[in-house]
């Protein structure tokens, strides 16, 4: 039985950090939002759908992006969540024992269940339709883009792997690690534009991402809040004179997000423009934090931020598959479909949205479950301190203290051997953690790029000099999962919580 809603907004700890919570939520349904207004879906004079970008239909309306391309505030908060999460475990293990299974089966056991059920539904379903030679308007295009969001899941993988030695960095040189990421980033874009290098870009989705993540860090520790609202008012505003010069007067478009045929993108591999982008919109919310505090000490707020977070994965997992859903009923239906960005096509808009937000609804209510995984103890360890941090609703665990959240200290000492401390995980629990956790990453990003489509044809995609398969992504994804939960399983799980 799980607790209610007001149940964990009444168990709240008066210490958490609630406006992390709404981070999460909020960047996860501004991008699903995003998603369903850009998709600009026509129909060729063979009945078959495309779907196409608004963005590029109008490109008037790319400035936008510098507002919904929002994806470096939850990288910013997962590494606020994944520090709070890796010193927890290590106070309450003995001293020179390795967390790092138990670390990673805690961060991802509430982002790996609904994306492993997400993978197993969708490669059932499109294997179905191939073997009954299902081939409708809108198939292919389906099987291919609801798989396309993975790629966040996959950064936020190597994120949570990374963790632990990025986290020694941070806690030996501070703002020094984080700057010497993005240094890392503009050099690899120096190579790529100025000397030609060829795949040196790649690099920077480790350096761009990995600089966000280490923000995070910095916030964990108190560091953004030093000197009042200086510091962030210095992030916003040098990230965006910075985003604003290098699209100006370098080689970067104007968008934030990847666009159809374009031979430079900010995303795809990550910028100096983006990391920049990232930057601005850390400082920027940040500077909102006092009063964004203040709103969600007002029950009914907290209880709605509650609610979004316990479904907030599960939902950006099925958007996409909801509303190609309405798209495929509107095809079904016969009814007209406007051109993209006409006054027809605008009036639909808000229809359209309602109904991708009912049947998202729909899947949320079918699929969350999975998105709640019990309460673990430690192998030998204690229980949970109190109700709140075992019933936690969001991205990372309760502070056990007011200072415990902003202390500039890197971490209390860890609890002696023998009291409060968690039994030694197997020796081989590190390495089976870290080999799940890689096969999990080039699973989801093989799938990402390949989709679900030609199940049977065996249609590939490149991933980093590796040509991978549908069948062979969604093995990999399953196996890595498996690995993660046993090695961490072994190892203590830690408390309750992925993503917690």
């Amino acid at each position: 039985m799980h607790p209610s809603v007001s149940d964990l907004a009444a168990a709240t700890p008066a210490a958490r950090d609630r406006y992390i919570d709404l981070l999460r939520a909020g960047s996860l349904g501004t991008v699903v939002l995003g998603h369903w207004l850009m998709a600009a879906v026509s129909v060729d004079a063979d009945g078959r759908a495309e779907v196409g970008n608004l963005l590029a239909v109008v490109p008037a309306l790319q400035p936008l992006t510098w507002l919904l391309q929002i994806m470096p505030v939850f990288f910013f908060v997962g590494g606020f969540s994944h520090a709070l999460s890796h010193r927890s475990l290590q106070r309450r293990t003995e001293p020179g024992r390795s967390v790092y299974a138990a670390f990673l089966r805690a961060r991802l056991q509430r982002l790996l269940r609904p994306t492993m059920v997400f993978v197993a539904v969708w490669a059932a379903a499109a294997l179905a339709v191939q073997l009954l030679g299902g081939d409708g308007p809108l198939s292919d295009v389906a099987a291919r883009l609801v798989a396309q969001p993975l790629w966040f899941i996959g950064i936020y993988l190597a994120m949570v792997a990374f963790t632990p030695p990025l986290l020694r960095l941070h806690d030996r040189y501070g703002w020094g690690a984080a700057a010497g990421l993005g240094a890392a980033a503009a050099a690899v874009d120096v190579a790529r534009f100025a000397f030609g290098v060829p795949y040196v870009e790649f690099l920077n989705f480790a350096f761009v991402w990995l600089a966000v993540h280490q923000l995070g860090f910095l916030r964990a520790d108190g560091r953004l809040a030093a000197s009042g609202l200086r510091v962030p008012a210095a992030l916003a505003g040098a990230g965006l004179a910075g985003a604003v010069a290098l699209v100006a007067f370098g080689p970067y478009p104007l968008s934030m997000v990847g666009m159809p045929g374009e031979k430079v993108s900010n995303m795809a591999p990550p910028t100096l423009a983006l990391l920049c982008h990232g930057l601005w919109l850390t400082g920027a919310v940040e500077l909102l934090r006092a009063p964004a505090a203040r709103l969600l000490a007002r029950p009914r707020v907290w209880r709605g931020v509650i609610a979004a977070n316990g479904v907030a994965m599960t939902a950006f997992l099925w958007h996409l598959t909801a509303m190609l859903g309405v798209y495929g009923a509107l095809l079904a239906l016969g009814l007209p479909f406007p051109a993209p960005a006409t006054s027809g096509w605008w009036a639909q808009a808000p229809l359209r949205l309602a109904a991708a937000a009912g049947v998202t609804a729909l899947l949320v209510a079918a699929f969350r479950r999975f998105e709640r995984p019990g309460a673990a103890r430690p192998a030998g360890g204690p229980a949970p301190a109190d109700p709140a941090s075992a019933t936690s609703p969001s991205p990372h665990p309760a502070p056990a203290d007011p200072a415990s959240a902003a202390s500039p200290r890197p971490h209390p000492a860890p609890a002696p051997a023998g009291k409060n401390a968690a039994a030694a995980p197997p020796r081989a629990s590190g390495p089976a953690a870290a080999l799940g956790v890689t096969l999990c990453l080039f699973g989801v990003l093989g799938l990402s790029m390949v989709g679900f489509g030609g199940l049977l044809q065996g249609r590939t995609a490149l991933l980093v000099a590796v040509h991978i398969s549908a069948p062979a992504a969604v093995v990999m994804c399953l196996a890595g999962w498996l690995l993660v939960e046993t090695a961490g399983r072994g190892a203590g799980g830690g408390r309750r919580g992925p993503g917690r």
